[in-house]
């Protein structure tokens, strides 16, 4: 059993065929998604993806490449939409330097601000951090002194300092397909460290779909891939740790009712 913790179904490669992303998932063994929130004014359409599918959850949050798109989107707004019965975590949000598709300065506002709703509402955030490893980890830990919010690091690429310092915090880890290609070696020894009870899969499809699948558009069913590598690279069965990261899933988004 497997969880895809972080996907975008309402992107035309997926949204096009969603009966069909959702068999072959089920084919595939994943039982669960999350399908992330890019932009708080779309919330309507995550929503409704999740509500027609009982095995689908639905973020809300502001991707930082669209930070300076949402500055009118404060915490409250966050926290309102959240109640949503649906929607089991806030984001995606962080911080991203290497495309800097947003100035830097509105991509922090973005990120403090959903933390405080993941603060207040106690559901997990989850953070897109790229090339932004020291700036990342300062406010993290800024905002922990603060008052302690559950997070995720998706789809990790940084290394092993961010890693450390986020899981001292009680944050958790996700591997994407990321960690089947060949360049891949810094983040598959980030994979052998994270303890067993701090780890997710996810696909971020349609996105970086593993290996043998690269290069094509990216499906929740694909997970498997990812979940046999990292089972590989961590020294342990596949049904481990399917075990493991559905229990994880679970405890950390905890409002999906699988703790």
């Amino acid at each position: 059993m497997l969880i895809d913790s972080h996907c975008h179904l309402d992107f035309e490669a997926l949204s096009a065929d969603l009966d069909g992303v959702m068999a072959r998932a089920a084919l595939a063994g994943v039982t669960g998604m999350v399908t992330i929130s890019t932009r708080v004014d779309n919330f309507s359409t995550y929503a409704g993806i999740a509500e027609r599918f009982e095995n689908v959850w639905c973020s809300v949050g502001t991707h930082p490449h669209n930070a300076d798109q949402e500055l009118h989107i404060q915490t409250d707004d966050l926290v309102r939409l959240s109640a949503h019965p649906r929607c089991v975590a806030i984001g995606e949000a962080g911080l991203d330097y290497f495309y800097d598709d947003a100035p830097r300065e509105a991509q922090a506002v973005g990120l403090r601000r959903h933390i405080a709703a993941a603060r207040v509402t106690g559901l997990p955030l989850v953070i897109h951090s790229r090339a932004a490893d020291d700036d990342m980890a300062a406010v993290l830990e800024e905002e922990a002194g603060q008052g302690a919010f559950p997070f995720v690091l998706h789809c990790f690429t940084a290394g092993v300092d961010l890693a450390q310092r986020a899981l001292a915090l009680g944050g958790y880890v996700s591997f994407s397909g990321i960690i089947t290609f060949k360049n891949a070696e810094e983040i598959r020894e980030v994979a052998k460290l994270v303890p067993a009870d701090r780890y997710l899969v996810e696909t971020d499809a349609p996105y970086l779909a593993p290996i043998p699948h690269r290069g094509q558009s990216n499906e929740p069913s694909f997970v498997r891939h990812t979940a046999e590598k990292l089972a590989e690279v961590r020294g342990i069965t596949l049904e481990q740790l399917g075990a493991e990261t559905t229990a994880n899933f679970g405890r950390l988004f905890s409002k999906t009712g699988l703790s």
